[in-house]
């Protein structure tokens, strides 16, 4: 969408920070807008892993649940491990951003940009493939979370971008 504003004045003292400063307002409102982001993906995450579970005891496929089957044991553990990861991390990142600020907090929101979509996005496709054909339809809500988690790695900068902040952020003790 593009808004076109023409001849429009603002009265100085509705002004934040002053004149010629909004791309400043801007990056300083980024930082909490990622951490945001990063909190709905664990929540979807966690959604996806509920269906999972649920559907995983209550199908069954050759005489036993889809549970006991193909490995999904392991998908479930591994989403409920990667969840609680994504957790901490962003909790970390929140806890970085309040006590020191967000250009201090700027290698953490990129760790949990990088990282925390597409912790969602696997455990989301887990979910979907325990549902089968179902899990691409409007019956459950796996299709519509998948394309939201997987928009998250591009918006506000992809995950390539964020990788080379915390590369950067790594190596700057070993540049001379």
């Amino acid at each position: 969408m593009h808004i076109r504003l023409t001849d429009v004045r603002v009265p100085e003292d509705h002004m934040i920070l002053g004149p010629g400063r909004g791309f400043e307002i801007a990056q300083g409102r980024l930082g909490p807008g990622r951490i945001h982001h990063c909190m709905r993906a664990i929540g979807m995450a966690e959604r996806a892993l509920k269906l999972m579970c649920s559907r995983a005891v209550s199908r069954t496929a050759f005489g036993r649940p889809l549970a006991k089957l193909g490995g999904n044991y392991d998908k479930i553990a591994y989403a409920r491990i990667n969840i609680d990861m994504a957790r901490l991390l962003t909790l970390q990142t929140a806890y970085v951003i309040d006590t020191q600020g967000v250009q201090e907090s700027q290698v953490w929101i990129s760790k949990i940009k990088a990282t925390v979509p597409s912790i969602a996005i696997n455990i989301i496709d887990d979910a979907i493939q325990i549902h089968g054909a179902a899990g691409i339809s409007q019956d459950f809500p796996l299709a519509g979370m998948y394309t939201a988690a997987r928009t998250l790695r591009f918006a506000d900068g992809p995950d390539e971008v964020h990788r080379m902040v915390v590369a950067r952020n790594e190596l700057r003790p070993y540049i001379k």
